[in-house]
């Protein structure tokens, strides 16, 4: 009786484990593969790496003007993308356009959307916030801000609003150089967009 008990025991054992070998379909993963010279290599699309050494502080008044730089791009570069976003839906709907009445028509109607949408946010940045903003403009569109404003507005609306700008110190015709004076911001941006920061 024993025996017949272990036997049964064992075979129970054997019977569960194989049982518990099959593969499960909704666990199985397909990768795209590629079979060269008889090996098969799986092949995947990755993320850009960009490698660095990181900021070097020299002191702590230049980690916290770091850090302020950091911020205050978070909170102008989604700004800046609308900006080319909605820079190209114009562009595209210009094409659709047959006067020059329609256009003006039109951007009228998508200066409204934006000021509804944007204004007390847009207002409530910073100067240095705006001067960052003008530069990332001209970094996605690659146009400055007053080319902008006189291509959709005219010439002496983009005159007006260069002057206001100047009298808090910024210039709508500032452009960006990621290779020279901008650098840093460049730097901050990349690891913004690739989610290091």
């Amino acid at each position: 009786m024993k025996r017949r008990f272990f036997i049964l025991l064992i075979g129970l054992l054997i019977f569960s484990a194989g049982y518990s070998q099959q593969a499960d379909s909704s666990h199985i993963i397909y990768l795209p593969a590629q079979i060269i010279n008889g090996d098969t290599i799986i092949v995947a699309n990755l993320k850009e790496v960009t490698i660095g050494t990181g900021p070097h502080f020299e002191n702590r008044l230049e980690e916290k003007k770091y850090w302020k730089l950091v911020y205050n791009l978070k909170k102008v570069i989604p700004y800046a993308k609308m900006a080319r976003q909605k820079l190209d839906e114009m562009n595209a709907h210009f094409l659709t356009l047959k006067s020059e009445k329609e256009k003006k028509q039109y951007t009228k109607q998508v200066e409204q959307e934006i000021r509804a949408q944007f204004e007390e946010q847009l207002k409530s940045l910073t100067i240095t916030q705006g001067k960052l903003l003008i530069k990332l403009i001209y970094r996605q569109t690659g146009n400055t801000s007053y080319e902008l404003v006189k291509e959709f507005r005219g010439g002496i609306s983009a005159m007006f609003w260069q002057t206001l700008a100047r009298l808090f110190g910024s210039n709508l015709k500032t452009r960006y150089d990621p290779l020279g004076e901008d650098q840093l911001i460049e730097d901050i941006v990349l690891a913004i967009e690739s989610g290091y920061l």
